[in-house]
């Protein structure tokens, strides 16, 4: 039986494991929504199904669907992936879906079910409503038979936080201390909170993530832990690209906060792609509707390698039609030697505000340590 807390999971003995550590399986949910994605959402559509196929073929993989589409999705899946009908209003799961933490005493996994506004409430936020998102966590938990902690009252976004597993976070100031998160909250009470939540003891911050970011500076975008000790930092060399100073600005600040252990960051440069641009094109086959967020030609979207996903023995890695494709590609296989680097095509996946880390929830393993 599925039972609710309402203490600290760290107090409890839980901690957020790094990404890279093992996985029991992966969530993702299916894209639907047309004022969001191009095309009656089947671009996008046919982009998530690649990115299934691909962490499919190292981990199990589950996808929840909306009632209407149940049919179709089992259809075109193989059968080694799981397929549910759960309601949500879009499908970030990084961001709507629970955030697991592990008891390294008893390898007993739970999740935390945090407060969603649609990054940022009816102060700035992408849609309306978000009633659907706001029960995917639970529904989540509920189907994978793990306890669930309570954490409504404080909002937050799985893309908004990276772990090292072994006590640090980072996180950027313009998410988690933006007024149309948590306004009633000091940065001291958002740090406590998470350090209470997550069993992280340092937060390493950094003032702003990538211009043009539509969840008000997701770190995903930007930076994200290859190893204890070792960041993969976002970076372009050339003063014309958008994220130039912004990217400097990031590197300076992760050079000068050491991690939980007292460890200086090692940063590991993962190429740019160039600037992404809707087109009069693209958004011409955009529904428009009052409550979601604006896309008209010349819209900016922030798109980054660095928003990859781990999977067991593997790594997915976002393309997008770039000439740094092939070079970040290479990046990544020399950084991860022991894993098997899978490049996908993701750029439609880009137009919707995210990619592949965006829209995958890991289940951590319930072994111990």
């Amino acid at each position: 039986m599925v039972k609710t807390w309402r203490g600290a999971p760290a107090a409890d003995g839980y901690r957020m494991p790094g990404e890279f550590d093992a996985h029991a399986g992966t969530w993702m949910l299916w894209p639907a929504r047309t004022d969001t994605w191009r095309l009656g959402a089947k671009p996008a559509q046919e982009a998530f199904r690649r990115v299934a196929l691909a962490i499919a073929s190292f981990e199990p993989v589950t996808i929840g669907v909306n009632g209407s589409g149940f049919e179709h999705v089992r259809r075109i899946m193989p059968g080694a992936v799981r397929v549910v009908e759960l309601s949500s209003n879009d499908a970030w799961m990084r961001d709507i879906g629970p955030t697991f933490v592990r008891n390294d005493t008893t390898g007993e996994v739970r999740g935390i079910d945090w407060g969603f506004n649609a990054w940022g409430g009816l102060n700035g936020g992408l849609y309306f409503p978000w009633d659907q998102d706001q029960l995917v966590k639970q529904k989540v938990l509920e189907i994978e038979g793990k306890d669930r902690y309570d954490a409504r009252d404080f909002v937050m976004e799985g893309g908004a936080i990276a772990v090292d597993g072994e006590g640090t976070l980072l996180a950027t100031e313009q998410c988690l201390l933006h007024p149309n998160r948590n306004p009633r909250l000091s940065r001291t009470e958002i740090e406590s909170r998470l350090a209470r939540s997550l069993g992280v003891r340092r937060i390493v911050w950094i003032k702003r993530g990538l211009a043009d970011d539509e969840t008000d500076g997701h770190i995903d975008e930007l930076a994200a832990f290859a190893a204890p000790g070792i960041v993969l930092l976002a970076w372009t060399d050339d003063p014309d690209h958008p994220q130039y100073e912004i990217v400097r600005e990031a590197e300076a600040a992760l050079e000068a906060q050491p991690d939980a252990s007292g460890r200086r960051l090692r940063l590991e440069r993962i190429p740019l792609p160039d600037p992404i641009e809707l087109t009069a094109s693209d958004c011409r086959t955009i529904d428009r509707a009052a409550q979601s967020f604006g896309r008209k030609p010349g819209t900016r979207i922030a798109a980054s390698y660095v928003n990859f996903y781990y999977c067991n023995g593997g790594l997915i890695v976002p393309a997008f039609g770039d000439r740094r494709d092939r070079e970040a590609l290479a990046r990544f296989s020399a950084l991860f030697p022991d894993r098997k680097v899978v490049q996908v095509y993701t750029r439609e996946i880009a137009f919707g505000g995210g990619n592949v880390h965006c829209i995958t929830q890991q289940v951590p393993d319930g072994g111990r340590g």
